[in-house]
C-alpha cells in the first residue's frame, strides 16, 4: 500500500459535493434529530422548554445557536438510560467509557446507529490510505471502550482482514505484526511509542516492519508526537478523532495526502466552535470548544454536546467537509499553574523539539504552602540511555525549561530520566499528568 489519492469512484458521492448541498442535507437532517431529541429524550424537552425553544424553530443551521447545550453532567445525571431516544427492545450494542466519578457514560446503538458507525469508521480508513484486502492490526481496547469494537466493524466494512489484538502483551504484539504483516496499525499514540520500544529492544528496524499506515485517536497528540511515531515505525501516521459520547471513533479522520487535519463527516456530525466561557457560537478558524450535534443517531443523538476539546474549524482540503486542527488539550484538563493555564499537549510539544528526549513523559503538579509547583519528568532516546555526560543532561534540562518558560509563560522544574524510567501504559490512555496537589474543602 502506498501514500496515494483515492480514484475515481472510491469517495462516497457526499465527500466530493457541493458546500450547498452538504448544508441542505445538514439542515434536513437536523430538524429530524432535533424533533427525534425532544420528542423522545424527556429531560432535553425540558431544557427547551425552560429555554423556550422548539424544534419548529429550527429553520436554518444557524437557528441551532438557540438550543440548550448536552454536557456529560447530563448524562451522568440520567445514567444509565435516560437520554435514550428508543425503547430498550430497539438496542442492539451498549459502550460506556470508564467513569471519573463512580459512573460510566453509558450510550445505546440500534443497528442502524452500528451500521453508519461501521461506514464512518470504514471511510476513515480509507481516507487513511486504507484499501479492500489490507491487513489491519487493531490495538485499540475492546470491551465497554469504543475504540476496540468500533475499530474492528470499520475495518470489515472496507473490506479489509482486522486482527483485534487489543492493548496490552506488548511482545505478543510485535511478535504478530512481524508473523502476519499487516500494512495498517489502529492504536493510541502513546501505546504506539511502546511498541515502537518493544521493536528497538529487539533490533528490528523501521523498514524491517510492514506497516504503512498508524491510525491514531483515543487521545490528544501533537506535530512533534507524529514526528516520532512516524520516525521510529516509518509509517504514515494519521489522526482520527471519536469520542464515546457522540459515537465512538469515525467522526473525523485525516486525509493521508493531506495529513493536515481530522476531516468531520459532515453529513452525520453537526460541528461548532463555541467560547467556552460564554457558549457564544465562534466564526470558523477562531480558537474554543468543540461543539457536536449527531444527525442520523438514532439510540443516543446528542444535540450540542460539549466536547470539553480545544481546537478551530478550517475549511475544507481534500474533501468537501470542514476539518479541525489538532486538538490544543481539553478545557476539563487545563492546569492553572500561578495563574497561567497549561495543557499537556503544550509541554509535550516543546519535549519532542529535542531529538536527544523521547515521546514518553509526566507531569506532577505540587503544592508548597499555597503555591503550586511544576515538575516535567522526561527520557533520553533508548540509544543515547547511560551515555550522556551530566553536563548534556543539565543542558537538555535547562533548555527545555527556558523553552517552556518562554513559550507557555510558566516556570517548572525539568528531571531527565534514562530511557524506560516512567511507566509505560499497557492498555488505553497515557496518564501524563499527576496531580499530587492536596484537595481544597
Amino acid at each position: 500500500m502506498t501514500s496515494r489519492k483515492p480514484l475515481p469512484g472510491e469517495l462516497d458521492a457526499i465527500e466530493t459535493a457541493s458546500r450547498d448541498e452538504i448544508s441542505a442535507l445538514q439542515l434536513e437532517r437536523l430538524k429530524w434529530s432535533v424533533r427525534h431529541t425532544y420528542d423522545n429524550v424527556e429531560s432535553y424537552r425540558k431544557k427547551c422548554l425552560e429555554k423556550g425553544v422548539h424544534p419548529d424553530d429550527l429553520k436554518t443551521l444557524s437557528d441551532l445557536g438557540k438550543f440548550p447545550f448536552m454536557t456529560k453532567l447530563d448524562l451522568r445525571d440520567n445514567y444509565p438510560f435516560g437520554l435514550f431516544a428508543v425503547p430498550r427492545n430497539k438496542i442492539a450494542r451498549l459502550h460506556a467509557s470508564s467513569g471519573t466519578t463512580g459512573k460510566s457514560v453509558v450510550v445505546g446503538y440500534t443497528q442502524n446507529d452500528l451500521n453508519n458507525w461501521a461506514d464512518v469508521v470504514a471511510r476513515s480508513i480509507r481516507a487513511a490510505g486504507g484499501r479492500a484486502g489490507d491487513m489491519v492490526h487493531v490495538a485499540y481496547g475492546y470491551g465497554m471502550f469504543t475504540g476496540g469494537l468500533g475499530a474492528h466493524y470499520g475495518v470489515e466494512r472496507l473490506g479489509c482482514c482486522a486482527v483485534p489484538m487489543s492493548g496490552g502483551q506488548t511482545e505478543k504484539q510485535v511478535q504478530q505484526i512481524m508473523d502476519f504483516k499487516p500494512e495498517i496499525i489502529m492504536v493510541t499514540p502513546s501505546y504506539s511509542l511502546v511498541i515502537a520500544e518493544e521493536f528497538e529492544r529487539l533490533g528490528i528496524k523501521p523498514d524491517e516492519i510492514s506497516l504503512k499506515v498508524g491510525i491514531f485517536g483515543a487521545e490528544p497528540w501533537g506535530e512533534g508526537m507524529r514526528s516520532e511515531i512516524e520516525r521510529k515505525l516509518g509509517i504514515d501516521a494519521i489522526d482520527i478523532y471519536g469520542l464515546t459520547e457522540v459515537m465512538g471513533p469515525g467522526v473525523a479522520c485525516e486525509c493521508i495526502e493531506t495529513k493536515d487535519g481530522p476531516v468531520i463527516w459532515e453529513d452525520h456530525f453537526y460541528p461548532e466552535i463555541i467560547d467556552p466561557e460564554t457558549g457564544e457560537v465562534l466564526p470558523d478558524g477562531s480558537e474554543g470548544e468543540l461543539v457536536f450535534t449527531s444527525l442520523t443517531k438514532e439510540a443516543f443523538p446528542v444535540i450540542r454536546y460539549r466536547t470539553r476539546d480545544l481546537t478551530r474549524l478550517l475549511p475544507p482540503t481534500s474533501r468537501s467537509f470542514r476539518r479541525i486542527g489538532k486538538i490544543t488539550g481539553r478545557s476539563d484538563d487545563m492546569l492553572i499553574i500561578r495563574g497561567v493555564n497549561v495543557f499537556p499537549t503544550q509541554i509535550e510539544e516543546q519535549i519532542l523539539r529535542d531529538k536527544r528526549l523521547a515521546g514518553n513523559y509526566q507531569v506532577v503538579v505540587t503544592r508548597d504552602g499555597h503555591m503550586d509547583n511544576l515538575e516535567v519528568r522526561c527520557e533520553v532516546q533508548r540509544e543515547l540511555s547511560g551515555k550522556l555526560p551530566q553536563s548534556e543532561i543539565q543542558q537538555i534540562s535547562k533548555e527545555l525549561q527556558h523553552r517552556i518558560k518562554t513559550i507557555i509563560g510558566v516556570s517548572t522544574k525539568i528531571t531527565v530520566m534514562e530511557f524506560d524510567a516512567i511507566p509505560r501504559t499497557q492498555v488505553g490512555k497515557a496518564k501524563r499528568v499527576l496531580d499530587e496537589r492536596p484537595k481544597r474543602d
